[in-house]
């Protein structure tokens, strides 16, 4: 998984992922991106041992799209994403995450509602409630990868 150490939130969710990890059975190795350097390292000392899938949370994506495309085209790794929207982008396996284009919108009214004298320390916090699973379906089978049809029936998309 690539986190940015200086981002909190991301702090937040390494933390997540490495609790729930031993629960699945899976073993999570972490990737720091402070800077293009750290990453670029890092990605160089992964490739001599690529790991089976890697989890890019979209902030580091966004930062770092090219690298993490090189090394995974390379080192034919799957991708796996938090949000929604990034499923379809080269390497992707799947993503299962929140749509962030319905959070920008809800953040919009909150944005109206303050604009119109509300104090924002009234307004209620609101957390997402509707996660959705894509399956890049394209990617799977560049990689030779089989999804279960359980799993596919689970999907909220499927990129053919």
């Amino acid at each position: 998984m690539i986190w940015d150490p200086n981002n909190r939130g991301m702090t937040l969710r390494l933390t997540a992922i490495q609790a729930a990890a031993p629960k699945l059975e899976m073993e999570i190795q972490s990737i720091a991106a402070g800077g293009p350097d750290d990453l670029a390292g890092a990605l160089t000392a992964a490739a001599k041992k690529p790991p089976d899938a890697l989890i890019v949370l979209s902030p580091i994506y966004a930062a770092y799209r090219n690298e993490i495309v090189n090394f995974t085209t390379k080192t034919r790794v799957p991708l796996i994403f938090d949000t929604k929207g990034l499923a379809s982008e080269p390497g992707a396996l799947l993503s299962y995450g929140v749509d962030l284009a319905v959070l920008f919108r809800r953040a919009a009214g909150y944005v109206d509602k303050i604009l119109k004298g509300a104090k924002p320390g009234d307004l209620p916090i609101e957390q997402p409630t509707k996660f959705e699973l894509v399956i890049n379906l394209k990617t799977a089978r560049a990689l030779g990868l089989t999804i279960p049809q359980s799993l596919l029936l689970r999907a909220d998309d499927v990129i053919e």
